[in-house]
């Protein structure tokens, strides 16, 4: 079994922040950080998701103030989907759009499974699409859950291991 690396504490000021391990490089790197907490969970909900579509995976730490210090928090995944799986409202972004058109969150959530599906298919080698085939990208990204999209892309990459 592998152990989790030790998170460094981060320089500076006390604020959100979080981390991520490459293991590549074998280096944490800071993947967001901000005086509030929501964009930095945020931010690392979507990181954490994309790391895993491309068939890596996601090593994160998450700092922040606490009693005017640096303390580590939990960065588990279900300590950090809440934040980063419900939408919010914000003043420039009504939670409801007029009929017919595409919310906000629909449009994100197929260019999220959309990018996914793309980054499974370069892991598997395979860049240079046709027309054809773009075709076939957006077929499914538009008829498939994010949950199956996922699911193919972890196929691709497993298939590209070996």
């Amino acid at each position: 079994m592998q152990t989790r690396p030790q998170c460094p504490r981060p320089q500076g000021e006390p604020r959100w922040v979080a981390l991520f391990y490459r293991p590549d490089t074998a280096v944490w790197q800071v993947g967001a950080q901000s005086p509030d907490r929501s964009p930095v969970l945020y931010a690392l909900g979507e990181m954490t998701q994309t790391l895993r579509a491309r068939g890596d995976e996601a090593t994160v730490a998450l700092w922040g103030p606490k009693d005017g210090d640096w303390h580590h928090y939990d960065a588990s995944p279900t300590a950090t989907a809440p934040a980063s799986a419900q939408p919010r409202e914000t003043a420039e972004e009504p939670a409801k759009e007029p009929a017919g058109e595409p919310t906000k969150l629909a449009e994100r959530m197929h260019d999220r499974r959309h990018q996914a599906l793309m980054a499974g298919l370069s892991k598997a080698g395979l860049y240079d699409l046709a027309p054809d085939d773009v075709a076939a990208v957006r077929t499914l990204v538009d008829q498939l859950d994010e949950t199956t999209i996922r699911t193919l892309t972890h196929w691709l990459a497993t298939a590209a291991d070996h």
